[in-house]
């Protein structure tokens, strides 16, 4: 009996007698094997397992005969894995007295003595030397794996890469003897491969079309653990279904906060896990999942090379696909032949693919089998074309990023059939793409694919369009056939009428009975219109549904003559236009809301003006007093909305004085020309009192404080003595004023002194000048100068510049001082000019 035999036919004992039987059968064959070097390695190598504490110890305080009986079945647990591992150790030592006898032409006992012999030269085990004949004779991933330890060591034969060697070869060769036991498999490959990595439990899910996983075996798990993961349907997420679905190897550094929960999650909260792909040929039959005990730190490439060769050994017992040559597959499997048959019998044009695989099994492409008879070719080729041509070269553009034959990859690697409605598929015609719209389905049938397009025709573009169309703009269509009396309505039409599909639809002489009495006139005068003068007519309804509502319709018609010229039927459409209707009534109302708001305002505006134009006439009369000339100008805003609060005043007091101001109060409209009649009047009484400019500034901001409400100002007062010509001023938040003197213009300075309004008390500063004759004194509004690309200073720089090169006529330098303002903000302005005699 082989070794592989005999590792079949000790598959786990459930019990303590197959379990002593099962011994029994491993000791036997480990006595008989030629050579105690490859038992003794193998024992070495599975000393580990047997060392390792039961996943199920005998309670402390059983009764002796029953702690007895459980000490006995654990011990023969042991030794059954232990004769496994050694079971797989022969059977790797077998395989490489297979290898020495092909190269060697020798017999099997000379194959012994020479793999003995080369054993004591190398100083190396028996299963150590046995892998490493293994490895260089198949060249295949498992060597790839420990060439790369050997690389990264940087020894020709570092002890790492070997052990690493006969951990994967002992796995392989469990695997191999077991074939056809997944449960087998995953045992061995714990006991042999990932034991010594630290991992305590090992899962291996078969992965169906549907998207559901099964465990097809598993290692280390408690068997009720097991039982309630043996399946998992689709779309619940895993640790497995997570690799599957990124089709890469994937790392969780602790299970509880990393990942999704999984087999064993609720014994191992903060143990790692390991998942990958178990594929061959391009398809992913499943998935190997791994678990450790404790957190789990990121692993370097080489472990994840181990795993991704094992997951690779693991494939091979879930691959059920019929093996052939894996770069052509010229035979037409029978799995392929049903699906070509399924294919002819669908109405939408159908394609049958075969995995393409290259020397070492990798997927390369896929070969079009077969091109239903209904085959539309997006570039217009015939299906003669395509029949046996390779995918990437029948059409070159779907290798694109995310583009059809990754699609097509990813259904052959998952089973997971994939869906989608009017995706772009682009084909080169005489190196030109043309891109065409299709509706795509992918699906995995055994080792075939079968990819169905229904490239989207332009006349049911077209239609589906009108449909889409009707459907926004609330229209429903109509034709009533006069002569057979038959009537055809859309959906559209009897949803607007609010009517099952059922009902009998309503003929044009009908629609007097559905619509608002008031609309009687205008219906009457279309149903002439198309049905006796036969001219195309329409009318806007009230129309009244059987659910209450009433709807306002627009109903558009038209006459269809026949060869007579004979009135044959009618066809138009209805459109819903309430939401049109109400709009109309809501703009038409705001339209007459803003009218009376415009004609209050402009009323308001004139008041404002009116106002203001009475206290201030534009052009004002010169004033004439003793020892002097003043002469204004006053300027009001352009925009009849922005008439403002500028105001002046120059009167003689009783006591012989003059008094002189000008202001501004804050904003525009009627209530800016109130608060500057109240300010205006209220200076020139006060100012009979006989009291000095800052006085008079003091009293004014109170009255602005507690009599003007909201009110804000600036102003300048000054009080001149003819007799003296000394002019005493004070500013209250203002501009100063401007003295013209000898052909130069100078600004008085900035004394202190707060706007009016702001405070309930101020006290402001107060200073004099004494004017010589034929000086001039500017006093103006922030109109004059206000620009909104410049600073005061600036601009009362260009002031002063004009004022000084106008010397003359004070009437004539006042009009080119307004004429020369570069003043911007389209405000009103003031300007006194007082010219001493």
């Amino acid at each position: 009996m082989t070794p592989g035999t005999q590792r079949h036919d000790d598959a786990r004992p459930p019990g303590t007698a197959p379990v002593t039987a099962a011994v029994t059968a491993a000791v036997t064959a480990a006595g008989t094997a030629s050579g105690t070097g490859p038992v003794t390695a193998a024992g070495t190598a599975a000393g580990t397992i047997a060392e390792e504490p039961s996943s199920n110890p005998a309670p402390h305080h059983a009764p002796p005969p029953l702690g007895r009986l459980v000490a006995t079945v654990e011990r023969l647990r042991r030794e059954v894995r232990a004769a496994h591992a050694a079971a797989d150790g022969r059977a790797l030592i077998e395989l490489a007295k297979g290898i020495l006898i092909g190269q060697l032409s020798c017999t099997p006992a000379a194959a012994a003595r020479q793999l003995d012999d080369l054993s004591r030269e190398t100083g190396l085990s028996a299963l150590e030397l046995a892998a490493d004949i293994v490895n260089q004779a198949s060249r295949d991933h498992v060597s790839e794996v420990a060439a790369a330890f050997a690389r990264r060591t940087g020894t020709p034969e570092p002890a790492e890469a070997t052990t690493v060697s006969v951990r994967l070869r002992t796995a392989e060769s469990g695997v191999l003897a077991a074939a056809d036991d997944t449960q087998a498999v995953a045992e061995s490959l714990l006991t042999n491969a990932l034991g010594p990595l630290g991992a305590d439990a090992v899962a291996v899910w078969s992965a169906a079309p549907d998207g559901s996983l099964a465990l097809a075996g598993h290692a280390g798990f408690p068997p009720g653990e097991a039982a309630r993961w043996r399946h998992v349907p689709p779309g619940v997420s895993t640790v497995a279904r997570l690799a599957l679905h990124e089709r890469r190897l994937v790392t969780l550094t602790r299970l509880q906060h990393d990942g999704p929960p999984s087999i064993g999650h609720l014994q191992r909260p903060d143990g790692g896990r390991m998942a990958v792909p178990a594929g061959t040929g391009g398809r992913i039959h499943g998935v190997l999942e791994i678990c450790w005990p404790q957190p789990l730190a990121p692993q370097p490439p080489q472990i994840e090379r181990q795993v991704e060769a094992l997951a690779e050994l693991c494939a091979r017992t879930m691959d059920a696909a019929p093996t052939g040559d894996p770069g052509t597959l010229d035979a037409v499997l029978p799995d392929v032949a049903e699906l070509i048959d399924l294919s002819e019998g669908l109405h939408d044009p159908a394609v049958v693919l075969t995995p393409v695989l290259d020397h070492e099994g990798r997927l390369t492409d896929f070969r079009i089998r077969h091109a239903s008879s209904r085959f539309v070719d997006p570039a217009g080729r015939p299906r003669g074309d395509v029949n046996g041509a390779l995918l990437l070269e029948a059409y070159p553009m779907a290798g694109g990023e995310s583009g059809l034959f990754d699609i097509v990859e990813r259904v052959h690697a998952t089973g997971e059939p994939f869906r989608a409605e009017r995706m772009s598929l682009t084909a080169l015609v005489d190196q030109i793409p043309l891109t065409s719209v299709a509706d795509i389905s992918v699906s995995r049938h055994g080792a075939a694919v079968l990819l169905i397009w229904r490239v989207e025709d332009e006349t049911a573009r077209l239609a589906d369009l009108l449909q889409h169309a009707q459907r926004l703009g609330r229209i429903g269509g109509f034709e009533e056939n006069l002569v057979t009396g038959g009537i055809t309505w859309n959906a559209q039409l009897y949803a607007l009428h609010g009517l099952p599909t059922t009902a009998p639809p309503v003929r044009l002489r009908e629609l007097p009975g559905y619509a608002h009495p008031d609309d009687s006139a205008a219906l009457d005068r279309f149903l002439r219109a198309v049905l006796r003068y036969r001219r195309p007519s329409s009318v806007n309804l009230r129309l009244r549904r059987p659910d209450g509502i009433t709807r306002h319709i627009r109903v558009v018609a038209e006459p269809v003559l026949d060869a007579d010229q004979r009135l044959h039927a009618v066809r138009g459409a209805y459109q819903d236009i309430s939401a049109q209707h109400w709009t109309e009534v809501a703009l038409a109302a705001t339209r007459d809301q803003l009218a009376h708001t415009e004609a209050e305002s402009a009323e308001r505006n004139r008041l404002a003006l009116q106002l203001q134009h009475a206290i201030m006439p534009p052009t004002p009369p010169a004033v004439e007093a003793p020892g002097l000339r003043v002469a204004v100008r006053y300027r009001p805003a352009e925009t009849e909305s922005l008439v403002g609060g500028d105001w002046y005043d120059t009167v003689v007091l009783p006591s012989g004085l003059v008094l002189l101001s000008v202001g501004d109060v804050a904003g525009h409209g009627i209530e800016a020309a109130t608060g500057m009649v109240v300010l205006r009047n209220a200076l020139r009484g006060l100012a009979v009192t006989g009291a000095g400019p800052a006085q008079l500034l003091s009293w004014l901001n109170t009255v602005t404080h507690h009599l003007a409400k909201h009110v804000t100002a600036t102003a300048v007062c000054g009080i001149f003595d003819p007799r003296t010509r000394v002019l005493r001023w004070a500013r209250a938040g203002h501009l100063p004023p401007v003295l013209v003197r000898g052909g130069e213009a100078e600004a008085f300075p900035l004394i202190g002194g707060l706007l009016l309004g702001a405070l309930p008390e101020v006290t402001y500063a107060e200073r004099e000048v004494r004017l010589e004759p034929e000086d001039t004194l500017l006093m103006y509004t922030d109109g004059l100068v206000e620009r909104r690309d410049s600073s005061v200073q600036d601009s009362l720089g260009h002031l002063m510049n004009a004022a000084a090169a106008g010397a003359g006529d004070l009437d004539r330098q006042l009009d080119r001082l307004l004429a020369e303002s570069r003043s911007d903000t389209d405000d009103d302005t003031c300007v006194i000019g007082i010219q001493v005699g």
